[in-house]
């Protein structure tokens, strides 16, 4: 017997004293809220371990999780959830450098949202002003930086390392990415263990070292590369 506000509290009072405290406890949680419906638990943990996987290297089991949470988002038959698991993907792909089309977004682009349209658009690195009030509030700043400098403050000021590493993409599709936002980003895969963007960022701060003449620096860089693939030669 659930005892909830205003049903019959009064009738049960004496049945109250009977009751061990924490069935009590157990019965009037109960009043609280609904059960969370198991789909979305499943979609949600899919989601992040789908994400994870992906971000440390593991194909495989990120494109067995995301199948997953689509399979039970689209239980709802939620075009909006859809989307957002799709957009989930893509971020991830952005933050690792993989800079392709979101394609399973864009086979819901017509029907989706307009913040999953924002985000889409975002992560594609061609978002209309009109749109940045749409977007994630950690990614608004970015979207709206005057400059580049504003850019890399914004970025730098993000505390949710995949969130930061997204904005660090971003900002590199769109020629924006100073010094200090590559080696930030290259920090943040770094303390997380996400094997791919780190590869991904050492590979830029390596080009880029190449290109200004400083051989030994993308030397260097390179051997950092191969000891994150597990196959550094310590000798040379």
């Amino acid at each position: 017997m659930a005892i909830c506000p205003r049903h019959g509290v009064e009738p049960a009072m004496k049945t109250i004293r009977l009751v061990p405290a924490l069935l009590i406890t157990l019965l009037l949680a109960a009043c609280a809220g609904k059960p969370v419906p198991d789909w979305r638990i499943n979609a949600k943990d899919a989601t992040e371990r789908a994400s994870n996987a992906y971000l440390t290297g593991n194909t495989r089991v990120a494109d067995q999780e995301f199948l997953y949470a689509r399979n039970e988002v689209t239980r709802t038959g939620r075009i909006d959830l859809l989307a957002r698991v799709e957009l989930r993907r893509c971020a991830a792909q952005v933050a690792s450098l993989v800079l392709d089309s979101c394609t399973e977004f864009e086979k819901l682009r017509q029907d989706a949202p307009a913040a999953e349209i924002a985000y889409a658009n975002y992560l594609a690195g061609h978002i209309q002003p009109s749109e940045i009030a749409q977007l994630p509030a950690q990614h608004r700043a970015i979207a709206g930086a005057s400059s580049d400098s504003a850019a890399a403050s914004a970025m730098l000021g993000i505390e949710d390392p995949l969130s930061r590493l997204v904005a660090a993409g971003v900002l590199l599709q769109g020629k924006r990415a100073s010094p200090a936002v590559i080696s930030a980003a290259v920090e943040t895969a770094s303390a997380q263990g996400w094997r791919r963007p780190l590869l991904a960022w050492l590979g830029v701060q390596a080009m880029r070292a190449e290109q200004a003449g400083d051989a030994a620096e993308a030397q260097r860089l390179r051997r950092k590369m191969a000891l994150t693939e597990g196959k550094a030669e310590t000798g040379k």
